[in-house]
């Protein structure tokens, strides 16, 4: 990464998420013939989960995407979780940034079948495609929290099958709900989220190439907004607006992400499904927010980092020793748990000296 220092920045990472069997890998090999028809470099990088017993990992994501495997304008690579929580790899970052050094154009970031808390991959994406199927579920299942708040685009695939127009209506209700609480419920950031809004609508991106879109030349359904710095819990939210009925806006459609309809084996929807990558691309750039997104991802990044440290400081030698020797303290009530993490922590951050 030192070596890599200074080279990139222009790759646009595209996270693909979802729940097991909604078709990711089926849906990345679409967009990698895509965008490559629009003449972009892809990069692709597809995370497959280990064994919690074995360690081992199929990787067996790109099989589906092996059509383009001669592409010399493709590169396709396969990461283990290794155990990482998260939907991720631990070296996922990095090898995204390996990749845009390498002067791709586009990173497509497969996570593993993700549940309700698989959220990391909003720490990396420049946009975030959260895949959804028809038959997962009853409409409960769409609004609960987690991974539903993190995307810029949805994707309904498998279209063809029974069930999908209901998806579609049940993310359109979540997502409606969700804007209208984020301009009713923080006052204090109204202006701000009115702002990113209205910056962050996205019409047609254009179809001559894949970067045909410009920042400024946007219009048409728009993406999220931000969510505030402080989640208000449900109480405060109901409390909110009971009191402040007569002044309760509801969202509209320029404020919610767009909801697409695909099936990725046909190809059908793809075209769009670009269409809206690119558009939610020109709507950060044009709102100035991209590289205020990526400078979360930075921090998160650096955070993640030292944990990765402090953890790896544990399997060793002394590292294990002293966590040993206070796990029995503990077990044996010489000390409570808090106190003996802050030892550890103490001994860890000075090198492992005890």
């Amino acid at each position: 990464m030192r070596a890599l220092r200074g080279r990139g920045g222009r790759a646009h990472l595209i996270g693909v998420t979802g729940p097991p069997g909604s078709g990711k890998s089926t849906l990345c090999d679409k967009l990698i013939a895509a965008l490559r028809k629009r003449g972009a470099r892809v990069g692709v990088l597809a995370v497959d989960p280990s064994s919690p017993f074995t360690g081992g990992a199929i990787l067996g994501d790109r099989l589906r995407m092996q059509s383009h495997a001669t592409d010399e304008g493709v590169f396709i690579r396969s990461l283990a979780s290794r155990g990482r929580l998260g939907g991720l790899s631990r070296a996922t970052q990095a090898a995204a940034r390996a990749l845009d050094a390498a002067g791709y154009d586009f990173v497509l970031i497969e996570t593993v079948g993700v549940g309700q808390s698989e959220v990391d991959i909003v720490k990396i994406a420049d946009t975030v495609v959260l895949v959804s199927v028809p038959g997962l579920g009853d409409d409960i299942q769409v609004i609960k929290a987690g991974v539903m708040e993190i995307g810029d685009v949805f994707v309904v695939n498998k279209a063809d099958r029974d069930g999908a127009d209901r998806v579609v209506r049940e993310l359109r209700s979540m997502l409606e709900m969700a804007a209208t609480l984020r301009r009713n419920a923080v006052p204090a950031s109204v202006d701000t989220l009115a702002g990113r809004t209205s910056a962050l609508s996205a019409g047609k991106s254009g179809a001559a190439g894949f970067g045909a879109a410009k920042p400024g030349a946007v219009s048409g359904p728009g993406m999220t907004a931000p969510r505030p710095a402080r989640e208000w819990s449900a109480e405060e939210l109901a409390h909110h607006l009971t009191e402040n009925a007569n002044s309760v806006t509801v969202a509209n459609d320029a404020e919610l992400p767009p909801i697409l309809k695909t099936v990725a084996e046909t190809g059908e929807g793809v075209e769009e499904l670009v269409e809206a990558v690119l558009a939610h691309r020109a709507g950060l750039a044009a709102a100035g927010l991209l590289e205020a997104r990526r400078l979360e991802g930075i921090r998160a990044e650096m955070r993640s980092l030292i944990a990765f440290r402090l953890l790896d400081a544990l399997e060793g030698g002394e590292g294990r020793a002293r966590e040993d020797a206070l796990a029995k303290a503990v077990l044996a009530g010489e000390e409570d748990v808090y106190g003996a993490a802050e030892a550890l922590f103490a001994a860890l951050s000075k090198g492992g000296r005890t």
